[in-house]
């Protein structure tokens, strides 16, 4: 089944699995994040914030090539065909349309920062036999309170009572959780 972009709907397994195949360095972010967080909150793109050598960001461009990516724009539908390299990712948040759904690359979140700060404060889960560095919640709040989008504003109550729930030593950075 495919949608008006070309896609066959979202499938954050595949997203996951093509970048673990090529190496890629990155801090998963956004809404997949907050939902391996505990969110209820759903979400139809993977945002991801990648260490910014020239070979991971490579390894990055190999990767979204692989899921056959195009440049998010306004009013194409289908997104547009660019080069995909190491020297792509010149602005802070692209948006990339694949056949496995949306792929956010976030180089540096805000409030939260890049990969250089998000990582060692992230927290390790294993999803789909992988091991994944996820923002710490505490991240994923700062940064969506800080872009004071509509929905992120709306999320904000949800994200902020999972973090009361959660303050225990189960969310602390260096533990592996399991799905």
């Amino acid at each position: 089944m495919s949608d008006a972009r070309g896609t066959r709907g979202f499938d954050p397994e595949e997203i996951i699995r093509v970048l673990a195949r090529h190496g890629v360095r990155y801090v998963l972010v956004g809404g997949v994040a907050a939902r391996l967080h505990g969110s209820p909150t759903l979400t139809e793109d993977v945002d991801v914030t990648p260490e910014r050598s020239a070979d991971n960001l490579g390894r990055l461009a190999a990767a979204l090539g692989d899921l056959s990516a195009r440049l998010a724009v306004p009013d194409v539908d289908e997104g547009l065909a660019i080069p995909l390299d190491e020297r792509t990712f010149n602005a802070p948040v692209m948006k990339f349309t694949t056949r496995a759904g949306e792929v956010d690359v976030v180089l540096e979140t805000l409030a939260a920062g890049d990969y250089a700060v998000l990582a060692p404060r992230a927290v390790t889960y294993e999803v789909f036999g992988l091991r994944l560095a996820v923002a710490s919640l505490d991240d994923i709040i700062a940064s969506k309170a800080a872009s004071d989008r509509p929905k992120d504003r709306a999320h904000l109550p949800v994200l902020r009572q999972l973090a009361r729930e959660l303050a225990s030593p189960r969310d602390a950075a260096g533990e592996t959780h399991r799905y």
